[in-house]
């Protein structure tokens, strides 16, 4: 942004320097620059996609918390210190130089649930010993002391907890080459945000608990005028502000002053009131700010919508406290019949990653090799395959630039008049299309050794409109409307979207009103960006200019930086000579075009031979009888066609050279180039047609070359809705099936491979391959740190299997059809949620990344405190041991489903996120929504090992007694 800034600060200066002309009407015409292409839209709206779905995390994880904790006190300070927390964050990223971009911030969203989950144990902890009757009304350092005691018991589980959630980002730190750069400012603002929440966990918020429940207003009167000034404060500001939150401090206030009418055994109700109240407030305003059923529903309904989402994960996830201890108990008797659940999540998790074909092929092996050779060929098999056939695989996701380019060719003969009438053309056609903000077209190359382009590229700049009127800041901006949701115009006229014809109007038009509806840019049938760059193609289907892959301006020239193709993936062709090349080139186009995933109409061999040039062939024969040297003729020829360059012209400070030729009109056409007069011998002036031979003949347009060989592209795009990849892998497929059968003959001396994005996929997933196991056994060893036994260990670390599982789950749930496929107030919930195919990514990696961190936290907060029950209690049979650890699991169970219910609810805005940005920030986010979903199991599977593990124990220690025995 600051060079951006700098620039138009540049512009400004040099604007008054512009030549300007007065008219004869009195008018002044005046050069001016206007910039067709600039990011600054595009870095405010990405950043302002993050911000807004950083805040809804931050007062969607405050409602929880406040109805999780049901205590406001608690609740004020948990939530309070998360804001707190975030502030540090970018504290931390000035001082080390993060800069606040799109990953950036996505670190810190991702981090939020984890944020607050050492306010919420911490908290919860301490209000458990508050209500033990010996801690009953406590002050002063017997308060403190029961402070220090229900954070130190849990001290070390938390300590545990953030050190592997710190080590888990190690492989985003290895992270090479360009997902390094994109990634590595993710994994530092995470840790600095879980450092920050570590800290305030320590360090603050004992103190503050201490603080205010330290703080008794006992005497009656202070209490008065503390809710009277609630009162009066309410209705001041809904008199001068009409705020109607205002609406909340009066019932609050009305509520403390009627608390002593409550029977004895229902005071407790004063404060339930208070927290419905306030959670109420804090629901309205989440649902303002998101309004995920979009801005045509009223702003009821989306409140609704969202409190009957929070309320149907919060009571799914309590009812698991509520009928955890019968559960627990069945499953302690009952522990194979339970174990098969995580073990089918397992299996379940791992068919969909790596296909049917790849979890089950050694059947299919044993089946061949007792003879059953066409059992892969059974209904059953080809159906299991084609019903999970694996994950596909991509380099990482597009991110949605607000731009497209289209980079169209003609063929290498096409004359400059021709080349010049399609690009102006194309500028026509674009700037039809009403989702079209402005298309710049570039034919050729620039004056620079940078831009190697020849001249049958075309280079189109498209912007289109965001699809709601935005602020500077990148935010939606709200209009003025009437009662009939018209909106009204600055000039006192109405339009209504829904009735009226689809027309655009201008910001300017609009009258802005915070308490007015969006308005949306987009024609009613243009759902999304996909559908804008089908209407481009429809429009730019040109006879003479082939196809072009979807490209957008940043993505094509990483794409070109890293490949030199123009194009996600293709093909490179090598070989002795551009002919032999092209003639390989054309083989694979034709071989690629029958390939089921690569979008036919793509696929195109960039023409390395075909540009016309005109050729002269001297005659020595000729030429000797005249009596003519070839360094004479080319001398000729070099000062009538070329030029040759005489003296230097001094204007100022500015040097031009003087060149000397021959006029246009006589070198236009090779007809006029044969009538050149060539000096002879003696003197007489001899016609080129006389010694040279004239014709046209075809040539390199443009020479590329790569290791000292020249090569050729091979372009093409894959077919909507399939992985990179996979694309790839069936293209080289079936390009080895044609090369062995003998369908596609290749030229001697050519060899081909396949490039693009594929290319950095694999580099980057051989490196995940090694470092992720690596972070895993530091998470594993952080864990025997804490419980000192490998079994132990192995326990506690079984979270992170059944949360990779879910993780993988919820992936497949997002490529079925069916899957939250229905409408609410007539918003699909797969629009709303984005629900759509998902490869895997180096993005999506990195989701899995976060969630190793986080797998372990239950498992370890509920293993620690068996651990601790079981040498307290030191049982010494089976049902003492099952006891132990029911006892232990039910004073757990409460903690570890309020730390899941931050976690997964905090991602729904993220999940619902549709602005620039989202693009990355939602595959991040996928992983750890359907990990922590499964991982709830946790708090069922780590007490029915540890139940294994003592009672295997416990009926061996006789065994040992009668040994002894025995040998005495």
């Amino acid at each position: 942004m600051e060079v951006i800034n700098n620039l138009k600060e540049k512009i400004k200066e040099i604007e008054a320097g512009m030549p300007q002309k007065t008219l004869a009407d009195g008018s002044v015409s005046k050069v001016t620059i206007v910039p067709f292409y600039d990011r600054t839209g595009l870095i405010r709206e990405t950043i302002g996609t993050l911000e807004s779905a950083l805040s809804h995390e931050i007062l969607i994880s405050i409602i929880v918390v406040i109805i999780l904790v049901m205590n406001l006190k608690a609740s004020f300070i948990v939530a309070g210190l998360l804001p707190i927390g975030v502030l540090m964050t970018f504290i931390m990223m000035h001082f080390f130089g993060v800069d606040a971009n799109v990953v950036a911030l996505s670190g810190i969203a991702i981090a939020i649930g984890v944020m607050i989950d050492v306010g919420i144990i911490d908290v919860e902890n301490i209000l458990r010993h508050l209500e033990m009757p010996e801690n009953k009304g406590v002050r002063g350092k017997k308060l403190m002391m029961v402070i220090y005691n229900a954070t130190v018991e849990v001290r070390d589980a938390i300590v545990t907890s953030m050190a592997t959630t710190i080590v888990s980002f190690l492989p985003v730190f290895a992270m090479e080459a360009a997902e390094g750069k994109l990634f590595h400012p993710l994994a530092l603002t995470k840790t600095f945000a879980l450092l920050s929440a570590f800290i305030l966990g320590i360090i603050v918020l004992p103190t503050l608990v201490h603080i205010l429940f330290n703080i008794r207003f006992d005497a009656k009167k202070i209490k008065k005028i503390w809710n009277w000034a609630l009162i009066i404060s309410g209705i001041l500001i809904l008199v001068f502000w009409f705020y109607w939150s205002a609406f909340a401090l009066i019932a609050i206030g009305i509520n403390n002053l009627y608390a002593h009418r409550w029977p004895e055994n229902r005071k407790e109700f004063t404060n339930y009131i208070n927290v419905g109240i306030t959670v109420l407030v804090a629901v309205f305003f989440l649902s303002e700010e998101w309004l995920p059923l979009g801005a045509q529903n009223s702003l009821f309904v989306n409140f609704l919508f969202v409190a009957t989402i929070i309320s149907v994960i919060l009571g799914a996830l309590m009812s698991m406290v509520y009928f955890y201890e019968p559960i627990l108990r069945w499953a302690l008797a009952n522990k194979k019949k339970f174990l098969l659940l995580p073990g089918f999540t397992l299996l379940f998790g791992f068919l969909i990653w790596m296909g049917f074909e790849q979890t089950f092929g050694f059947v299919g092996n044993g089946f061949e090799k007792v003879g059953w050779d066409s059992f892969r060929q059974t209904k059953f098999w080809q159906a299991s395959v084609n019903k999970f056939p694996g994950l596909g695989k991509e380099f990482m996701p597009s991110l949605n630039e607000g731009s497209f380019l289209l980079m169209p060719t003609s063929m290498p003969h096409t004359s400059i008049g021709q080349n010049l009438k399609y690009i102006e053309t194309l500028d026509k056609r674009l700037s039809v299309i009403p989702e079209v903000e402005i298309a710049v077209g570039k034919w050729g190359r620039v004056n620079s050794a940078l831009d190697p382009a020849p001249v049958q590229m075309f280079e189109n700049t498209i912007n289109y409109r965001s699809e709601y009127i935005l602020d500077e800041d990148g935010h939606k901006q709200q209009f003025k409307v009437d009662k009939e949701d018209n909106f009204i115009l600055r000039n006192g006229k109405k339009y209504n979207p829904r009735k009226d014809n689809f027309r655009i109007i201008s910001r300017d038009s609009l009258i802005p009103d915070s308490n007015g509806e969006y308005f949306r840019q987009w024609r009613p049938e243009i759902k999304n960006t996909h559908d804008i760059w089908n209407e481009i193609v429809k429009v730019t289907n040109i006879p003479g200019l082939t196809s072009a892959p979807k490209l957008q301006p940043i993505e094509a020239r990483l794409v070109m930086l890293s490949t030199g193709m123009r194009a996600p993936m293709g093909l490179k062709v090598y070989g002795p000579d551009l002919t032999t090349i092209e003639a390989a080139g054309l083989l694979f186009e034709k071989a690629l075009k029958d390939v089921p995933t690569v979008k036919a109409s793509t696929v195109f061999y960039d023409r390395a031979v075909g540009a016309p040039y005109l050729e002269i062939k001297l005659n020595r024969e000729a030429m000797a009888r005249y009596g003519m040297r070839v360094s004479d003729v080319q001398e000729v020829l070099q000062v009538a066609v070329g030029g040759m360059s005489l003296s230097n012209s001094v204007e100022g400070r500015e040097r031009f050279p003087i060149r000397i030729r021959y006029a246009r009109e006589l070198r236009d056409n090779p007809e006029d180039l044969k009538r050149i007069l060539i000096p002879s011998m003696n003197g007489v002036q001899i016609p080129l047609e006389e010694i040279a031979d004239i014709s046209y003949t075809k040539d390199a347009q443009m020479i590329r070359s790569e290791n000292t060989f020249l090569l050729g592209y091979v372009i093409f795009d894959k077919q909507d809705g399939k992985a990179e990849v996979d694309v790839v892998e069936d293209a080289a497929k079936i390009l080895k099936e044609k090369i062995a059968s003998g369908a596609l003959i290749l030229p001697k001396g050519v060899t081909y491979k396949f490039a693009g994005n594929y290319e950095q996929q694999v580099r980057a997933s051989k490196r995940l391959s090694i470092v992720i196991p690596i972070s895993l056994f530091l998470i594993l060893l952080l864990l025997y740190f804490q419980f000192k036994t490998i079994i132990a260990s192995l326990i506690h670390f079984s979270g992170v299997f059944v949360a990779f599982a879910g993780g993988f789950i919820m992936i497949w749930l997002y490529g079925q059809d069916w899957f939250l496929n229905f409408e609410v107030s007539g918003i699909n919930l797969r629009d709303m949620f984005q629900i759509h195919p998902i490869n895997l990514s180096v993005a999506v990696w990195v989701g899995f990344i976060a969630l190793f961190g986080i797998a372990t936290d239950d498992g370890v907060m509920m293993g620690t405190y068996i651990h601790q029950t079981f040498e307290e209690k030191q049982p010494s049979t089976v049902h003492d041991v099952r006891e132990a650890v029911v006892e232990a699991g039910k004073k757990r169970v409460r903690p570890a489903m309020m730390t899941a219910a931050v976690a997964i609810i905090a991602l729904l805005p993220v999940l619902s996120s549709t602005g620039k940005g989202a693009d990355i920030m939602i595959p991040m986010a996928i992983p750890t929504f359907g990990g922590m979903i499964i991982q709830v199991m946790t708090v069922f599977v780590v007490p029915l090992f540890q139940a294994m593990w003592r009672e295997w124990a416990v009926t061996r220690e006789p065994n040992k007694e009668i040994q002894i025995i025995e040998n005495t």
